[in-house]
């Protein structure tokens, strides 16, 4: 008695055409990407609220107050700034010293 074969032959699942490179997509690279996403936005964050602390000190007019929220807004703008390069330096120093590629991840499948 021959039973049938479900092979990936008869079912082809993958996506074609303009598609076929979804078909490339795992999950490590799904985090690495977001990892990725989370950088820039964070760092693009900060520099937009670096402009704003510039506008809001020319403003001011020399007004104290306004001056001291301009400063503010400046000086958290640059710690986020700091914030995010130093994750990112950090993410190198793990990538480099334990040759754990983060912004690259793969993540290894048993049988293969």
């Amino acid at each position: 008695m021959k039973f049938p074969v479900w092979a990936a032959e008869q079912i082809n699942i993958l996506p074609g055409g303009q598609f076929q490179p979804l078909g490339d997509i795992t999950i490590p690279k799904i985090v690495s990407a977001g990892i990725r996403l989370i950088l820039v936005i964070a760092a693009l964050i900060s520099f937009v609220f670096l402009i704003i602390g510039g506008v809001k000190w020319i403003v001011s007019g020399g007004d104290k107050e306004g001056t001291a929220q301009a400063r503010s807004t400046i000086m958290a703008a640059l710690i986020g700034l700091l914030i995010v390069f130093a994750a990112w330096a950090i993410i190198r120093l793990i990538e480099t010293f334990f040759g754990i590629p983060i912004l690259t991840l793969t993540i290894p499948t048993i049988g293969q």
